[in-house]
Order: structure tokens, then C-alpha cells, then sequence
């Protein structure tokens, strides 16, 4: 059962062009947004679409394959586990961010 807690799979579509930052060593972590479409029936009939948006952060190898593979606009399955941290901006405010932490990720589509 460990296996199954704190686990996130998406499917969607990139909202941006990734994000890429290379560190000493050579380690790399990308950002995406990924967007996510949910669509019901409203009570007059109507259907409704519902878009969520995600932060996606990715390390080592799966950054590789975002740098090289992923555009925006592209369609992607993630895997991964959901993250929260904080920290303060440059005016003293303190910000909250909820990702996910990407540990695989496939290619969809075209």
C-alpha cells in the first residue's frame, strides 16, 4: 500500500514552453504548467468545460526528456507526487506553491 500514498497521475496538455535550469554538476530541473479539462452537464443542459492548471517540477533524466521533447501545446501523461512549500518574495510576503514533483512522464500525441 505505500506505493499508492501521495500519488498523482495527470494527463494534459502543456500551457508554456518549459522551463529549463541547469545547476553545478550539471543537474537539471524543469517547470511546466500542464492543463487538465474536465467537462459535465450543467442543469440547463448545457456542457461545460472546467480547466484546471498545474505546476509541474521535474529533476535529472525526466528534465532531460521535458528539454528535449516537450513543447507547448503538448500532450503528456505525469507521474508524480504532490508537493507544498513556501517562501517570501521580494516585498516580505510570504507565498505558497502546491506542484507536483514529476518521476515519470510519457509522451503523448503527436
Amino acid at each position: 500500500m505505500n506505493a499508492m500514498r501521495n500519488k498523482v497521475q495527470l494527463i494534459g496538455n502543456v500551457g508554456q514552453e518549459p522551463e529549463i535550469k541547469t545547476f553545478d554538476g550539471g543537474k537539471k530541473m524543469a517547470n511546466i504548467t500542464l492543463a487538465t479539462n474536465e467537462y459535465y452537464t450543467n442543469d440547463k443542459g448545457e456542457r461545460v468545460e472546467q480547466t484546471e492548471w498545474h505546476r509541474i517540477t521535474a529533476w535529472g533524466k525526466v528534465a532531460e526528456i521535458i528539454e528535449k521533447y516537450v513543447d507547448k501545446g503538448k500532450e503528456i501523461a505525469v507521474e508524480g507526487k504532490l508537493t507544498h512549500r513556501s517562501y517570501e518574495d521580494k516585498d516580505g510576503n510570504k507565498r505558497y506553491i502546491t506542484e507536483v514533483l514529476a518521476n515519470d512522464i510519457l509522451l503523448l500525441g503527436k
